[in-house]
């Protein structure tokens, strides 16, 4: 009897060591990440206070675009895209009205892929593509874009 109690505070002893040594291993670990003469609770972002903003999202739907083909292919091929919008509240009704626009720059930009590049191409890819030219847009206009940010709402290539 007096062996099993033995045992079991002999277990119990090398547990707790265990544990306390995985304890200190994390410490030391999350005190290497921080930059030097920081604590990590100093390497976090600092906290405003204020909450996010509560965005407005705007879609954009059925943009249809005829992707290039490959030399001698006799069946076209389209892209079919949804883009939805991430807009500020007070910029949501100056959005809806840039929606021909906003059409107008994504066929130009997505009508330059051919098939195969645009399988090729991962949703945030072309999420990038639609910013890039959006950017572009409005800055050859001297305009702020009416959105944060353009997202893919849904992509069909066929």
């Amino acid at each position: 009897m007096k062996q099993k109690l033995k045992l079991i505070a002999v277990i119990v002893l090398v547990g707790l060591l265990a544990a306390a040594a995985a304890g200190g291993a994390v410490w030391w670990t999350l005190g290497q990440r921080a930059p030097q003469g920081e604590t990590p609770e100093a390497a976090a972002p600092e906290d405003d206070g204020k909450p996010a903003p509560d965005y407005k999202y705007v879609t954009l739907e059925k943009v249809l675009v005829m992707l290039r083909g490959s030399e001698g292919a006799s069946v076209p091929h389209y892209l079919a895209m949804d883009v939805v919008f991430k807009a500020l509240p007070e910029q949501e009704k100056r959005t809806k009205e840039h929606l021909p626009l906003l059409r107008t720059v994504a066929v130009k930009a997505l009508s330059a892929y051919s098939l195969e590049s645009a399988r090729a191409m991962t949703v945030p890819e072309f999420a990038e593509a639609l910013n890039k030219a959006y950017r572009d847009s409005y800055a050859a206009e001297r305009r702020e874009a009416p959105f944060a940010e353009a997202l893919i709402g849904k992509l069909i290539i066929e």
